[in-house]
C-alpha cells in the first residue's frame, strides 16, 4: 500500500532513485489513483524521464563507479553495497579489479559519467562485457542506456520492498 502522506512516501521512496529524493518528491504529486509497485515504478520512471537533461545528468552523476574500493569506504548507498556485492565485485581478483577500474575509468572520461548498470545478479564476466561494448556507443544513445538501467535498477528496489512488506 502507498503512504498517504508525503513525509511517509518520501520515507519508504525516497532513496529508490539513488542520491536522487526529487524523483519520489515529483512523483508522490503523480500517484493519485495509483498503487502497488509496479504502477509507483512507471510513474517514477516518468518524472525522470520528463525532468530537463542537467536534472537527468545529475541523476547519472550520482551513481557509484562500480568495484569502486574508495567508494566502498564512503558513500554507496546500502542498496549499492548489496547489488555489487551480488555480482561479486567486492570479490573481484586483482586482475578483475584492475581491469574494471581501467574500463571505468576510460567510460567515465568518454562519457562524462560513471557506467551504470543494473548488476543485481550479474557477474563480473558480464560487466566487463557489458563495459567493453557500450564504450563504443554514441554519447546521446549511452545518455538513454544510462537512464534505462537507472529504471531497472530503480524498479528491482522496488520490488524487494514489496517482497519484504
Amino acid at each position: 500500500m502507498t503512504p498517504r502522506t508525503k513525509s511517509g512516501f518520501m520515507a519508504r521512496f525516497g532513496n529508490v532513485y539513488e542520491h536522487s529524493a526529487w524523483v519520489a518528491e515529483r512523483a508522490f504529486d503523480r500517484l493519485e489513483g495509483v498503487d502497488g509497485i509496479q504502477a509507483i515504478g512507471r510513474v517514477m520512471a516518468e518524472c525522470v524521464d520528463r525532468a530537463p537533461f542537467d536534472l537527468q545528468l545529475r541523476l547519472i552523476r550520482s551513481h557509484p563507479d562500480l568495484a569502486d574500493k574508495a567508494g566502498v569506504a564512503g558513500d554507496l548507498t546500502a542498496d549499492s553495497v548489496a547489488e555489487q556485492s551480488s555480482a561479486g565485485l567486492d570479490r573481484c581478483s586483482p586482475d578483475e579489479y584492475a581491469r574494471l577500474a581501467a574500463l571505468t575509468r576510460s567510460y567515465r572520461k568518454r562519457f562524462g559519467f560513471p557506467f551504470v548498470m543494473a548488476v543485481r545478479g550479474s557477474s563480473t564476466t558480464n560487466i566487463l562485457n557489458a563495459l567493453r561494448s557500450r564504450l563504443g556507443n554514441d554519447p546521446a544513445v549511452e545518455f538513454e542506456t544510462a537512464l534505462a538501467e537507472i529504471h531497472k535498477i530503480a524498479l528491482l528496489r522496488l520490488q524487494s520492498m514489496d517482497v519484504v512488506e
